[in-house]
């Protein structure tokens, strides 16, 4: 079985380099053109079920990428966007910059992140994804040809470091998925096999 694990479109929050988190913000319409194409492109792949976010930005997504065929999208909590509590909102390359803040590592030396008192944890980040893999992917192997995933850019990580079975060290490992970059992995014989983490299925003229 294949799976496709996609970031969701741009958002103005992406855009403005704003924390979204749980935030429930909505494509830009550069986000729903990147959708579009995408799903356009893969028109003649057998996607036999899509899972998504329930949060605005990756449903629509999921929707966009459907593209009117008749392939079931369920939605999953444990899906959501890892939570940054009261920093949701604010610049991260400002928080970033702040010293008082273990934000700072966030991206370079995830394994010395604090969250806030509000805020998740990566590990329990990478435990719900975990438990959504265990429990909705793994099951499919063997009635799905392939199976897409629409979600976040930590969410996704996070499923990546199930997958990989990583140290919080290696949480970024390969940067930052981008907006409707697909990572596609193999799910065969109960073993995980990477295949390409940097797949693009469109060419957007600027």
């Amino acid at each position: 079985m294949e799976l496709y694990i996609v970031r969701h479109g741009e958002t103005l929050w992406n855009r403005e380099k704003r924390l979204q988190g749980r935030e429930d913000i909505e494509l830009s319409e550069k986000g729903r053109e990147v959708a579009r194409l995408t799903g356009e492109a893969l028109m003649d792949t057998r996607i036999d079920k899509i899972f998504s976010s329930p949060l605005k930005r990756a449903y629509e997504t999921a929707c966009l990428i459907r593209n009117g065929r008749d392939i079931e999208i369920e939605t999953d909590d444990r899906l959501r966007e890892l939570s940054f509590g009261h920093f949701e909102g604010q610049n991260f390359s400002e928080l970033i910059k702040d010293e008082t803040l273990t934000f700072r590592y966030f991206f370079k030396q995830p394994e010395l992140y604090v969250p806030a008192d509000d805020a998740e944890t990566l590990p329990h980040l990478i435990a719900r994804a975990g438990d959504f893999m265990q429990d909705k992917i793994e099951p499919l192997a063997n009635s799905c040809e392939r199976v897409m995933i629409v979600a976040h850019g930590a969410l996704n990580k996070g499923i990546m470091s199930y997958i990989k079975k990583h140290e919080i060290k290696d949480f970024w490992s390969g940067g930052l998925q981008q907006n409707c970059n697909v990572m596609i992995v193999d799910y065969t014989d109960g073993k995980y096999r990477i295949v390409d983490e940097t797949k693009l299925f469109y060419t957007l003229q600027e």
